[in-house]
């Protein structure tokens, strides 16, 4: 879904693919799933396969290659090698020959952890990047938990403690562990830019954490409910959470759709999906009817028994007269997008959580690294600029400016290409989070950002906005 880059005097597509599903269960997929989670050079006449280059093997984490890569010619030297370059989740850049595939630099293949889940086999080694330095940090050590008052150290320090030790692509468990870059990133659907004056390659992230666990379903085959609950766990828990309690800002809680809402409504949305939910019209009509008498029951029961929330899934009564037979299989489903937060909803790592950064692709080397974003209330507490969540790319120009909105306090900002100094920001009616354009009519150079919010708590916009970029005689 990340869309292509096109060689066209090599003819030569370069496709970045997605996870193999289902997403953090990978017990029905042995093996390193090629060609998921893949760089794949395509013969664009006939489509036929010169190179691939897997990023994460067997993916449990949802570490899906989200943005086209960029195609650029670096110099080092005097000379001159044509490269792709591909942005992660993760918080680094896969940096590849364009004819071969080959990295630019050595990257290591590590020992990572086996699953604790029964029948899940993980990859016992994944891809190391060391060069180009990576644009986020790379582990969730006890000393990198938010200080940014006691309070919200004390609340996220717990939650640490409770997790499974952070170790790098540790396989999801039944104990909580920590995924770090969380789930959006690292670097998400905006990419980079590349400047080719300078070999600089502008790359915005985020750095937040979410936290990461499967859950064991006990089943009976002939109850109803049971069904229900299993199609719910695998493809409406993940967003929504066991307990109905969402996930904010990104998902909605359902806990009280017993009350306020109807069966037929329900149903028209799992057929037809709304707002960023997709339709789930490859269920057959009788699994979208159990998931939504369980999605009913299951309100129902939390509505009655408040008091009786715990961190597993409460069981609501049978829909039909039929005695429970005994389980006779476990199944293992995703825990949710559980974000790691302090109280506030505030990321639980220290901060920066939104920084714009600028590689050197030749050296390998951060140039430089800059917050993007702020949020006005902790500024007011007397917090220096934190950084902000961000979904949005930037474009670089040859008079030597950097321009992304991204962040979620809704402004568009100019960066001096070379220093990462800030030179000019506008607060925006919504939050821009796509990647600007900049074109040129009659000598006037503009900037055009699509301002839609939706996301990251903001409110949905529908305008676009272009400033003209003065010149030197004006």
């Amino acid at each position: 879904w990340a869309g292509l880059s096109v060689d066209h005097a090599r003819a030569v597509v370069y496709a970045p693919t997605g996870s193999a599903t289902p997403d953090f269960n990978g017990s029905t997929r042995k093996g390193n799933n090629l060609f998921a989670n893949t760089i794949l050079a395509l013969d664009a006449r006939t489509g036929e396969r010169r190179w691939h280059y897997q990023t994460v093997h067997h993916d449990l984490w949802d570490r899906d290659l989200s943005s086209a890569p960029t195609l650029a010619t670096i110099s080092d030297q005097g000379k001159q090698q044509d490269v792709v370059v591909q942005a992660s989740k993760q918080g680094v850049l896969y940096l590849l020959d364009r004819d071969s595939g080959k990295p630019i630099f050595p990257i290591a293949e590590v020992p990572t952890p086996a699953s604790p889940i029964p029948g899940e086999y993980a990859s016992p080694t994944q891809p190391q990047v060391t060069l180009p330095e990576p644009f986020t940090r790379q582990a969730f050590t006890p000393d990198m938990i938010t200080d940014i008052n006691p309070e919200a150290h004390a609340y996220v320090k717990a939650q640490y403690d409770a997790a499974a030790p952070f170790a790098y692509f540790r396989p999801p468990g039944l104990q909580s562990s920590i995924l770090f870059p969380g789930f959006y990133g690292g670097a998400n659907w905006g990419g980079g830019a590349y400047d080719p004056e300078t070999n600089l390659y502008y790359i915005n992230a985020m750095e937040d954490a979410n936290l990461i666990n499967m859950v064991a379903l006990e089943l009976a085959n002939d109850n109803h409910s049971d069904q229900g609950q299993l199609i719910f766990k695998q493809h409406c828990s993940g967003c929504h959470g066991d307990q109905l309690q969402g996930f904010y800002p990104y998902a909605p809680a359902l806990s009280d759709i017993s009350l306020t809402g109807n069966k037929s409504e329900a149903m028209a949305i799992v057929q037809s999906g709304k707002g960023r939910m997709m339709p789930f019209n490859y269920l057959s009509n009788d699994e979208q009817s159990q998931v939504v008498d369980y999605l009913f029951s299951l309100s129902e029961s939390l509505l009655l028994s408040p008091s009786s929330k715990t961190s597993n899934p409460i069981e609501p009564a049978s829909t039909n007269n039929n005695t429970p037979t005994t389980p006779t299989e476990t199944a293992y489903v995703f825990g949710g997008y559980s974000p790691f937060v302090d109280q506030r909803y505030y990321p639980a790592v220290k901060p920066p959580w939104g920084t714009l950064n600028a590689i050197n692709l030749a050296t390998g080397k951060r140039q430089w690294q800059v917050t993007l974003g702020e949020y006005a209330e902790l500024i007011a507490e007397g917090i220096a600029p934190t950084g902000t969540r961000n979904y949005g790319g930037p474009v670089v120009t040859a008079g030597g400016l950097l321009i992304i909105a991204a962040s979620s306090d809704e402004k568009l900002r100019i960066f001096d290409k070379s220093t990462g100094e800030l030179l000019w920001q506008y607060q925006l009616p919504n939050a821009g989070y796509a990647t600007p354009s900049t074109y040129e009519i009659n000598g006037i150079q503009y900037i055009a950002i699509s301002c839609g919010g939706g996301k990251l708590g903001t409110a949905a916009g529908d305008q676009y906005l272009a400033f003209a970029i003065p010149n030197s005689s004006q």
